[in-house]
């Protein structure tokens, strides 16, 4: 009987956080651009950089949380990108750079964030690699999780995200 009860104890913890991912999968923009070619997801990219402590938040509290790392790593492929690399990024048969005139930031991250730099901003592509939006600023988990149900599942085409979150259930309490 002690047996199985220990047996039920470490099986119910496992068998609840099956199918959720504990780590998001991350992929350059090259290789999320490619990956959605053979099989079409949105593209998820996290823009940051390495002093922003907001940035580095995130990557703690929202990118570890196993609900988040599901929907990103199952919905998207999802890119880190830092917005003041100096690696060179082709992008939509575009070559972009860091060459300084732009104060540091990247061509690619400049283009993503229309201009606007702001850390952390996360910007959703659709599967042809086009620009739906960036969104700037912090989120905990919880306010991430509908903001991501609401891109990959393309409710953004036909809902606004204020009524959408109204509906909106979570697994994140």
């Amino acid at each position: 009987m002690k047996r199985l009860l220990i047996s039920v104890l470490i099986l119910v913890p496992s068998l609840m956080l099956a199918g959720q991912d504990k780590a998001v999968k991350w992929y350059t923009i090259e290789e999320a651009v490619k990956l959605t070619a053979a099989n079409p997801r949105p593209i998820f990219i996290d823009t940051y950089t390495d002093w922003c402590g907001w940035c580095k938040k995130m990557d703690k509290d929202v990118f570890t949380d196993p609900v988040i790392a599901g929907i990103l790593n199952n919905e998207y492929y999802p890119v880190k990108f830092n917005a003041e690399s100096k690696d060179p990024v082709m992008f939509n048969n575009k070559k972009f750079i860091n060459d300084g005139t732009l104060n540091g930031v990247h061509q690619l991250a400049y283009a993503l964030l229309n201009g606007k730099l702001s850390y952390p901003t996360v910007v959703f592509l659709n599967s042809k690699g086009e620009l739906i939006t960036p969104v700037p600023g912090y989120r905990s988990a919880k306010e991430f999780e509908p903001l991501l149900e609401y891109f990959a599942g393309n409710k953004w085409q036909t809902q606004n995200f204020d009524d959408f979150s109204k509906t909106f259930t979570g697994k994140i309490q």
